[in-house]
């Protein structure tokens, strides 16, 4: 369970207060696999954020009686001196897993060879896409955030992410920004539509695929 008391995010945008999130009350279900719609600029990547911990709300809260993963496809928190299996390393004794048995999985799920024991900043962004990726398959969170990765690189290895993201979808739920429709209806059964601050929620999912279009258009 995932509920959002009285949440608001704004931010000064050429002089201006833009309010992306505007005093949002709602519980979104456990056990479901959310799409979060709406057109750029919205708030999507935000309001994942917020739910995350990784931004602070101008005013309100968000309450879970489950953990949470970070956003999948945003490696902003990894630090970019240290190298792949020190981050990952890092991020284990934050979340409380076995340090050793995480550094592990990442190596062999990410398969970044030697580039894993070097420095961050030197990896290409589909390499840091593949460590943030791994990093957080390797952890059991009662829900995933994913901000537009479910997989990168080869098809191989775009079969491999989605193979296992599909695998902890068996028991935990996820809220996806996905500009992709198809991988939408491949991995969520219910949607949440962001617009001018306000968000509604779909049981039906083509519905609110719809709904989305229709205010695109």
């Amino acid at each position: 369970m995932i509920h959002f008391e009285n949440l608001t995010k704004s931010f000064r945008l050429r002089g201006e207060r833009k309010v992306v999130i505007d005093h949002l009350n709602m519980t979104l279900p456990t056990g479901r696999s959310l799409a979060l719609l709406g057109r750029n600029g919205a708030g999507k990547t935000t309001l994942l954020q917020i739910v995350a911990g990784t931004m602070r709300p101008d005013s309100g809260r968000v309450v879970s009686d489950g953990t949470i993963s970070w956003p999948v496809g945003l490696g902003g928190s990894f630090h970019k001196e240290l190298t792949g299996a020190q981050n990952v390393r890092f991020i284990a004794r934050v979340y409380g897993v076995d340090a050793d048995a995480l550094v592990e999985f990442v190596e062999d799920f990410a398969e970044l060879g030697g580039f894993y024991r070097m420095p961050v900043r030197s990896y290409s962004s589909g390499m840091r896409a593949r460590l943030t990726f791994g990093a957080s398959m390797g952890i059991k969170f009662d829900t995933y955030l994913v901000d537009e990765t479910t997989a990168v690189g080869d098809k191989a290895f775009k079969d491999k992410s989605r193979a296992i993201f599909a695998e902890r979808m068996e028991h935990s739920s996820s809220i996806m920004v996905n500009h992709n429709m198809k991988q939408i209806r491949e991995f969520c059964n219910s949607a949440i539509v962001l617009e001018n601050g306000r968000m509604s929620y779909f049981e039906d999912l083509e519905l609110a695929i719809a709904t989305h279009k229709a205010m695109m258009a």
